[in-house]
This record gives C-alpha cells, structure tokens and sequence, in this order.
C-alpha cells in the first residue's frame, strides 16, 4: 500500500491515499478513526479500482479547525475532497462505523454522484450504542474521558475486536497517536453529540436518512460483525427491514472492523458486489 499523503481541501490539509485504477471507490473511517482501518482493504480492491482512502476533517491527521461538525458537514467534505482531487464520476462508497452514516448522506445530498454503497457495521440502524459514546455526550463526563492516555487507547483498541489478537501494539500505538492530535477532542466530541445522546443515538436524523434512501434504490451491500461491541448486530436486522433491497452477510466471530479483523473473506465479499454493476 502507498504512503500517505497530504491534499489541500479548501483550507483543510487532509491524509489520504490513491491507489489503483478503474471505478472510483472512496472508504471512509468510523469516528475517532483514520483511514488506516482501510490498510487491508485498499490493496486488494485497487487492482481493479481507484480507490481513495481518507481522514475526514476532524479525524485522523488531518485538520480539525473550529466549525459546526454535522453528517451533512463531513458527506458535504467528502465531496469537496473529491472535487479537490479531480474526481468527477459517480463514486462507490464503503463506509465502516460512522463512515457508514456518512456515506448514505453523501448518496442522498448527492445521487448524481453516488453508484454503489457498501455499509460496513454501520451507524444509522439502531439506538443502542457502547457506553462509553453514549457517555461522550454529558458534558464534563465526555471532555474528561477524552483526555488522552496510553491506556484509553488500548483499551478503545481492544473493544474493536473479537479476536484480542488483533489490538496489537501498533494499532495501539496510532490511536493514541490520533488521541494526542490538536482539537481532536473538539471535532469527537461535537459529531458524537450532534449524533447521540446519552440515551443512545438519536431516532430523528437515522429515521430521515434511511427513509430518503430506501426511495433510491442504490445497491447496497450490508455487512456486521456478529460480536460487534460499539454497534450491535442487532442493528442488521433494522437495515434489512429499511433496505430489503439490499444484500446483507453477517461474519460470525467479528467485532466492529470486519475489514481487519475478516479481511480476506471482506475483500472477496465486496469485490464480488463490485463485479456485479460491471
């Protein structure tokens, strides 16, 4: 896999990668996260595609300057991204975690642009979510617990995974390289409250977001981790019942990052719905 590197996004330096030719395919992290939840991802689907991989604004390394953090905001820079990158074709879309969220608003904000969806463990399905993000959203509770440390960001590592073996000590490493960056408590702490409560997440924006989408009809591919710890799997009922068109696969044994932790049997599912629209 390439090296990262940086873009000017408007006045955002962003991280990203391209790699690959073919169908333009855009991945996109879950919160807190960074494009490096794609390493396994991007090779295998750029020997067919051009694949871009980035950090959205607020996350990863890129910037986090001080604006209003929305879904719409972040479907919104994915867009400009692309337009900052010469990309004018309509793209596919694999959004893990938040990324997911954001990638159904990018289809309903921009249809023209939007060719196939693959949701991966994604937000928008279901209320239920991890205490420690619903906790995020009572103020001091949420700024304290984003302090950085070492073993915050273990064990934020270790809750991804069904198979401890994969919270490994680099892994462990990034996230608290990504916990120490410049305002990213800020930009966390404003999407996760504009998304949830601590009741959970917030009916309202998930109810709007799927209902417009189910009217597209966009191909879609669904995928959860049978012992997700963020998400549910019950949430994969929900998004069976809002998008009947679409194709659903469970991975048994899996947490949160299917991709990673199922990456070759992820890698051959995708590529197979990929295939399908050529």
């Amino acid at each position: 896999m390439r090296q990262p590197e940086y873009l000017q996004v408007g006045a955002v330096r962003t991280r990203h990668i391209i790699q690959g030719e073919g169908p333009p395919v855009v991945l996109l992290h879950g919160i807190g996260r960074s494009l490096d939840d794609w390493t396994a991802t991007l090779p295998a689907l750029s020997n067919g595609y051009r694949v871009h991989a980035l950090d959205m604004i607020g996350f990863g390394l890129t910037d986090k300057p001080d604006v209003e953090y929305s879904l719409a905001g972040l479907a919104r820079f994915v867009r400009h991204y692309l337009q900052a990158v010469g990309e004018p074709r309509p793209v596919i879309l694999i959004g893990n975690s938040l990324g997911g969220a954001v990638a159904q608003q990018f289809a309903v904000m921009y249809p023209d642009h939007s060719r196939r969806l693959v949701l991966v463990n994604s937000a928008g399905f279901g209320r239920d979510v991890t205490l420690a993000l619903r906790l995020l959203a009572v103020p001091g509770v949420g700024e304290r617990l984003m302090a950085p440390s070492p073993r915050a960001s273990a064990r934020a590592v270790e809750s991804l995974f069904h198979d401890p073996r994969f919270a490994t000590p680099e892994r462990r490493a990034h996230a608290h390289l990504l916990a120490t960056q410049p305002n990213r408590a800020t930009s966390f702490l404003r999407v996760a409250r504009v998304l949830g409560g601590w009741r959970g997440v917030h009916p309202a924006w998930r109810d709007t977001l799927t209902r417009t989408l189910a009217g597209q009809r966009l191909p879609t591919l669904i995928v959860w981790g049978a012992q997700d710890r963020i998400l549910s799997a019950r949430h994969l009922q929900h998004a069976r019942a809002v998008y009947p068109h679409a194709q659903t696969h469970l991975f048994a044994q899996t947490g949160h990052l299917p991709q990673i932790e199922r990456a070759e049997a992820f890698n051959a599912l995708t590529l197979r719905f990929l295939g399908d629209a050529t």
